[in-house]
């Protein structure tokens, strides 16, 4: 039997005909029935370019449909898909693609001058936000050729995702098609995926949410996605009136529970808004509950697992929880040697189960690092478990920053401030954000007699780190307030700028 994940894609496809597969305003750009051909142009494209089953394939370009077909492309070809963040400037784009090595790098157009210096061997292809570029026109040389889709066993590996420590190295977590299958087959039954179903799909594609969590569901169900590049309020809430489920960010809650057009009336059609990527705020659910007669559901995840917990489709869905653990993973709060909590009493949340990643990619002392002997996999989150298993988490132990559900690692921001000229040190917290969760704030020293100044420090950084990792704010102290052990008191600056 083909473990492949897009085997599963195919039969659901196979049985949705001639639904459409990708609807963009208005238009439908692919039906299901077109699924196999246009994929197999990809695959076709991959292989000529000289990548083999287990090669990497690294993609940094903008949502597209093209960019959806790369995906599936590369599953159906046996290779290992590894999506970056489009906003990686070229110097932090050579640490991932020196680690991961690609056989192909699919970057757009206007980077690949940049890139070509840091591709190694990588056969270099390009591919813009219009769907132009020489990606393209190798599936044209090549369509439509059929492409028998490549056996691959359920460990073996379907991607890659990059998701950075709190040194500031980012870790490759090694994801299988076990692991992406086993979660997207429980989620279709925990969320009632139904006949008819209709996804608005706002999120990028470069991470577990919008590549994996939505992308597949849609996939597994045969249901129609209509593909918006980025969330624009006004267009998502014009397709409320034929959706059926979102999946969201807070950040997306936050502007349509302010927009004058989120009515009763409106969601009327809507089945199931989902929201993840970071906590959702009590007062963001019940004021959205209110102006639209539903009740979002808040699941948690992660890049090394995809979908952990959820609260219950039928059931209380209450906020400032994230459910329970899904069928098929087990989870627990312990102290920082494993000894679990009682219930209701705050720890690390360790989880387990088939959708558990394969470690880091040439990393196998940091994946011993994250794993207990009896593999649980130890998250870094602080989390409580009520008496009946329902989660809440309630912190990180790990300085993790999420603004706008993307994850932001201050160690990485500070090494780069700390390197500019007349700053003493630095530190780098999340404070609250109506919009975006968290904000980036850096409070720093100065060097003796130094004249640097915010705009400076901002100015200096702006080519290092990409733009949703850039401080709000700079904020200068005399000195940083430290422990007894000189430990930097994050918590104390925190609260000190909290209403910054």
């Amino acid at each position: 039997m083909n473990e492949n994940l897009y085997a599963l894609f195919a039969k659901a496809a196979d049985k949705a005909g001639d639904t459409p597969f990708i609807v963009e305003g208005g238009r439908t750009l692919l039906s299901y029935a077109q699924l196999d051909s246009a994929t197999a142009g990809y695959a076709h494209a991959l292989a000529a370019s000289g990548a083999q089953p287990g090669d990497r394939v690294v993609v940094q370009v903008e949502k597209s449909i093209e960019n959806v077909l790369l995906y599936l492309g590369a599953l159906r070809a046996g290779m290992i898909y590894v999506p970056l963040n489009t906003a990686y400037t070229p110097a932090e784009l050579a640490y991932f693609i020196g680690d991961a090595e690609p056989a192909v790098l699919v970057c757009d157009p206007a980077k690949l001058d940049a890139l070509a210096a840091v591709s190694g061997q990588a056969r270099c292809l390009t591919l813009d936000a219009r769907g132009n570029g020489t990606l393209v026109d190798a599936v044209a040389a090549v369509a439509p050729m059929p492409f028998k889709t490549v056996a691959r066993g359920e460990d073996d590996l379907a991607a890659i995702l990059y998701t950075s420590g709190t040194t500031g190295r980012s870790k490759g977590a090694m994801l299988s098609h076990g692991n992406l299958s086993s979660n997207a087959l429980v989620l279709k039954d925990y969320w009632r995926w139904r006949r008819g179903d209709l996804l608005i799909h706002a999120l990028p594609i470069y991470h577990v949410h919008g590549l994996f969590v939505a992308l597949h569901g849609a996939l597994l169900n045969g249901s129609t996605i209509l593909f918006h590049r980025a969330f624009d309020v006004d267009k998502v809430l014009a397709d409320f009136d034929r959706a059926t489920v979102l999946m969201g960010v807070p950040t997306f809650y936050v502007r349509l529970a302010a927009h004058a057009g989120l009515t009763r009336t409106a969601c009327a059609k809507m089945r199931l808004f989902i929201s993840g990527s970071a906590p959702l705020l009590e007062a963001t659910f019940e004021e959205f509950a209110e102006k639209s007669g539903h009740r979002i559901l808040e699941r948690y995840g992660m890049t090394e697992a995809g979908m952990i917990t959820s609260n219950p489709y039928d059931g209380d869905r209450i906020p400032g929880t994230v459910g329970y653990p899904l069928p098929g993973v087990s989870a627990r709060v312990c102290d920082d040697k494993g000894v679990e909590m009682a219930r209701g009493e705050p720890g690390v949340l360790e989880i387990k189960g088939p959708n558990l990643f394969k470690g880091y990619w040439r990393n196998p002392k940091k994946t011993a690092e994250e794993m207990r002997p009896d593999g649980y996999f130890i998250t870094g989150d602080v989390a409580t478990m009520s008496e009946d298993g329902r989660v809440s988490i309630v912190g990180r132990s790990k300085d993790l920053i999420i603004a706008g559900g993307l994850n932001i690692y201050p160690k990485e921001i500070e090494l780069a401030i700390d390197a500019v000229p007349g700053i003493g040190e630095s530190a780098v917290i999340g404070v609250p954000h109506p919009d975006l969760g968290e904000g980036v704030v850096a409070v720093v020293t100065r060097e003796a007699g130094s004249p640097v100044d915010e705009a400076q420090v901002l100015a200096a950084i702006a080519h290092k780190l990409a733009r949703f990792k850039q401080p709000r704010r700079v904020m200068f102290v005399d000195a940083l307030p430290r422990n007894q052990m000189g430990k930097v008191q994050k918590a104390a600056l925190r609260e000190a700028y909290k209403d910054l």
